[in-house]
């Protein structure tokens, strides 16, 4: 098969590279892609958003499959493109379509989803300018600290956890005033949930699914947990508290109640859920939807999957899952990420990244990187993704860290506390 991959990050290299490993993927490209996924395939200049452009990559690449990486091309629609169009409606594609994929790109349509179909979450209020009063109360009646959540896609920013009340109320005036541009014209208050998360992957056709290998990621830019949010810093796979009593619970209260609401709300699904789950004294909350792979955990969950990925890949296009086999490595995988000096500040681009030769025992997934005439360049916040395999965690954070230090770009920063809560 001629797969194309849709997106730019760790990501999309992580997907390439287990699409690699199959006998059943011939010519692998990637729209845009990276330094890193050059070496797989061949990368298409052209935005993810970009349809018409897309299309015609797709017919003259005779691309069979196309799997769908980051969540606003999903949001804007490029799954009912395809199937709108009479010369695409034939190719194979992984991601939902619009209206499923307002699991992401609305978070108060997610809220009522849980809610009418029972799904464990945190009670909520959604506010605009009209109801601005009643969200002012709602604010009252919750005790410190706060959650606002901007409703539409916010690139990952768009969530603010706060202690104090009138700084609350006064970030959900700035948010409803345009602080996350048109994301935050709808904004959801949240009680506050204490615990530790986890996020749950599943692939599914819409009917069946199979649960691929859980994760923790780490949001924060400091050590501890400290600092602002980041798109993630690393992930460790699997997670000591989602053990099979608690995975049990998450399929039955969590999985499958999604799976089937979906079906009962007549929208069609294929592609990923990740589930951004809360374990609250044993039990799971959910904190979020997307509607596609994590990332960095796609960078460490990926190494974990021994089964053949474009089988699972075909299987939710075309509705056949329930056929297909599902096999994982029992070892731990973990991700470090490298990233830009002032990430998630303004940080420099350009930056020579040396060392990559050097790395020995460990993946490294390309996340913003590009290439000049003689150089691998720093073309983003999250540069590289150092990804190992461990006997167990230790081991295979060790075996990143060694790597991340071999590899060498000016204002080079990563977390070296991973898994310290774990």
């Amino acid at each position: 098969m001629n797969i194309l991959i849709v997106g730019s990050g760790g990501r999309e290299h992580a997907i390439g590279w287990k699409i690699k490993q199959s006998k059943k993927a011939k010519n692998l490209f990637f729209a845009p892609g990276n330094a890193g996924t050059s070496s797989l395939g061949t990368n298409i200049n052209t935005g993810v958003n970009d349809f018409p452009n897309l299309k015609e990559a797709i017919l003259e690449n005779q691309i069979d499959l196309v799997v769908v990486g980051p969540e606003v091309p999903l949001a804007e629609g490029i799954h009912d493109f395809f199937a709108e169009d009479p010369e695409l409606q034939k190719i194979k594609i992984v991601g939902p379509k619009k209206a499923g994929a307002q699991l992401e790109g609305s978070k108060d349509f997610a809220k009522d989803f849980m809610f009418r179909h029972n799904i464990p979450t945190a009670k909520y209020f959604t506010v605009t300018k009209n109801n601005i009063s009643e969200g002012l109360s709602f604010l009252e009646s919750l005790s410190s600290p706060y959650v606002l959540k901007a409703d539409g896609l916010a690139a990952g920013k768009g969530v603010l956890i706060i202690d104090n009340l009138y700084e609350a109320k006064s970030n959900l005036n700035e948010m409803l005033d345009g602080k996350f541009g048109e994301a935050s014209s709808k904004v959801v208050i949240e009680e506050f949930l204490s615990g530790v998360e986890v996020s749950v992957f599943v692939i599914t056709d819409g009917k069946d699914y199979k649960i691929l290998p859980e994760a923790k990621d780490y949001k924060r830019i400091g050590e501890g947990d400290t600092g602002l949010n980041t798109g993630g810093m690393g992930a460790i796979s699997p997670v000591p508290f989602a053990d099979t009593e608690f995975m049990a619970k998450v399929e039955s209260r969590v999985i499958r109640p999604t799976i089937n609401g979906l079906k009962a709300d007549k929208i069609e699904y294929n592609g990923f859920i990740f589930f951004g789950l809360i374990n609250v004294g044993g039990d799971p909350f959910v904190i979020e939807y997307n509607v596609r792979m994590g990332d960095p955990e796609t960078e460490a969950v990926l190494l974990r999957v021994k089964s053949d990925f474009v089988d699972l890949l075909v299987g939710a296009a075309d509705g056949t899952l329930a056929e297909k086999q599902i096999e994982l490595d029992d070892r731990t995988a973990v991700t470090v990420m490298l990233v830009s000096g002032g990430y998630p500040g303004s940080y420099e681009k350009g930056k020579v990244i040396s060392g990559l030769e050097k790395v020995a025992d460990s993946i490294v997934f390309h996340a913003g990187t590009t290439s000049d005439s003689k150089n691998t360049v720093t073309a983003g916040g999250r540069v590289l993704a150092v990804s190992s395999l461990g006997a167990n965690k230790t081991e295979a954070l060790n075996i990143s860290y060694r790597n991340a230090e071999v590899i060498q770009f000016e204002k080079k920063y990563y977390r070296k506390d991973l898994g310290f809560d774990l």
